[in-house]
């Protein structure tokens, strides 16, 4: 499954992987559309991008503050610096070595716009699934989306509460 979920990454197609908070639906930077029009998310809503380690977010984002991510991942958190959005979740064994073998990935979750945060692959509309080259299945998951927190003055805003909590 990890070598097909690659492979569909790698294609240009969207994926469904497992994170620590919902599923997510995801592409390579670049193929960011697919995501939008699966999920029919208005385009002005950015996507964030996601990688396994802090370093590949580094390697691929290399303005962002090393400090100032390690404070927060990896966990369930989506930090916004500016436009870009980050997340290094504690990945499920399969989507760790998807995203390490794809380095980053641009991600939303795999619902429809507005849509219920999906726990569990059936909790994902089914034409996402279908339209999807790959899906792992890590199981359920806990289904309450990250805490986005707003970093581009410096100090923390919380922007959407969720599974995470601010660290002291």
């Amino acid at each position: 499954m990890i070598e097909e979920a690659v492979a569909a990454l790698r294609a240009g197609r969207a994926v469904i992987l497992p994170t620590d908070t919902v599923y997510g639906l995801c592409a390579l930077p670049g193929h960011e559309d697919v995501i939008y029009e699966l999920k029919g998310r208005d385009r002005s809503k950015p996507v964030a991008l996601l990688a396994a380690e802090v370093d590949a977010l580094v390697a691929a984002v290399p303005s962002l503050d090393r400090s100032l991510l390690e404070r927060y991942l990896p966990g369930p958190y989506t930090l916004v610096f500016g436009a870009v959005g980050v997340r290094v979740p504690e990945l499920p064994p399969g989507a760790a070595e998807v995203v390490r073998e794809a380095g980053v990935v641009a991600a939303t979750s795999a619902n429809l716009s507005g849509g219920p945060d999906p726990r569990r692959v059936e909790d994902i509309p089914e034409e996402i699934r279908a339209a999807c080259g790959a899906i792992v299945d890590g199981g359920e998951l806990p289904g309450v989306p990250s805490t986005v927190i707003d970093l581009t003055s410096g100090e923390p805003r919380i922007l959407r509460e969720g599974a995470g909590h601010l660290p002291e």
